[in-house]
């Protein structure tokens, strides 16, 4: 953790002491995979900025935060960032409890020096008066949702099924599936939650839908799909969210013989040729030579993403000029990945998708 300068330091030290951009990060057990790789994605952005010579000179010090998701352990996290010296925005907060969390912290709080909230991986959009404070860059579920939805609708499916890995997830989560289904002329069967006993749970193991919409991580995706028996003489395909790390799945076994888990992802392919991709691939074999992943960029592009806004101050870059440049919403190109606004509202959003076959190739 960065330390207070000593009493009586100039204040032209400042241009020397490191600009601090904290991150707080989620690392209990269903949000590691996620987390675990969007932080290593974060940390490639800022090593790889440092190497390159920081901002205007000065490097940018790198302050992970780590919490386990309880309101007391969020709260101590939120305090801790605006406790930082020389701290000047919390940059890819990971996973959604945490940003979630976060927000809510942002919204109710009074701070006469609020930190920015950049770039947060949430599965909700903020409202107009979290949006104060608090500046997405990625699709959230709702969006991600649409987009699956909508790609097989085009192929001619007309009925899905529908599985939420909680029951806190299928109350936040139904209304809008049912809608955004609705929307495009498909029926979509909620089935029953996991661990149902009893012939309802026939649904789960042997279902009559051949896609199957998966709201929920990845262990929770594991448990369910190793149960999946596919239709005889039919391929089963299995959708998830950004939630959901094919990496991960691959290594815990794969998916059962006849079904195929497509994951919704926010950022583009890995494997795309966009500059900020090529970048993201490169920093990561140079500072932690690791396979990518979609987690990864998105968390290198949350870095690169703050980064950009705060290299663009005309000024001194504190708190109070990175929040509001923030709030000035003015599009930014991340290297192919642009971060546009219409007011307080992000206007576009990259939403792909990737394959974890049967013989545990991930394509795309």
């Amino acid at each position: 953790m960065a330390q207070p300068l000593p009493a009586g330091t100039p204040r032209n030290a400042d241009v020397e002491r490191p600009l601090v951009v904290a991150q707080v990060v989620d690392l209990t057990f269903d949000q590691q995979d996620i987390s675990r790789d969007f932080l290593v994605g974060s940390r490639s952005a800022w090593q790889d900025l440092n190497a390159r010579g920081g901002l205007r000179g000065r490097a940018v010090q790198h302050v992970t935060i780590e919490t386990d998701g309880t309101p007391a352990s969020l709260k101590a996290a939120w305090e801790a960032a605006h406790g930082q010296a020389g701290c000047v925005a919390v940059a890819g907060c990971v996973g959604n409890t945490a940003a979630a969390g976060l927000v809510a912290l942002q919204s109710s709080a009074r701070s006469a020096s609020p930190l920015a909230l950049v770039a947060p991986w949430l599965h909700d959009a903020v409202t107009d008066n979290e949006a104060e404070t608090v500046f997405e860059v990625f699709p959230d579920h709702q969006t991600q949702i649409a987009h699956a939805i909508k790609t097989h609708a085009s192929l001619g499916v007309k009925q899905i099924g529908v599985v939420f890995a909680t029951a806190e997830v299928q109350q936040q989560s139904e209304a809008y599936v049912l809608q955004v289904a609705k929307n495009l002329d498909l029926q979509a069967q909620i089935l029953p939650l996991p661990g149902t006993t009893g012939p309802a749970a026939r649904q789960l193991t042997t279902p009559t839908q051949t896609i199957i919409l998966f709201v929920g991580g990845t262990p929770e995706l594991h448990a369910f799909a190793s149960k999946l028996v596919a239709p005889p003489g039919r391929q089963c395909f299995v959708v998830a969210l950004a939630d959901v790390n094919l990496q991960s799945l691959a290594q815990m076994g794969g998916t059962p013989k006849g079904t195929s888990i497509i994951a919704t992802q926010a950022v583009p392919l890995v494997t795309s040729g966009l500059p900020v991709v090529r970048a993201y691939r490169t920093a990561l074999a140079r500072f932690f030579d690791e396979a990518p992943s979609p987690q990864g960029l998105a968390g290198f592009i949350a870095a690169r993403y703050t980064a950009e806004v705060m290299g663009g101050i005309s000024g001194p870059i504190t708190r109070a000029s990175v929040l509001s440049a923030l709030q000035r919403r003015a599009n930014v190109n991340v290297g192919g990945y642009v971060v546009a606004y219409q007011g307080k509202k992000r206007l576009n959003a990259y939403v792909t998708q990737s394959m974890l076959t049967q013989d545990g190739r991930i394509i795309g």
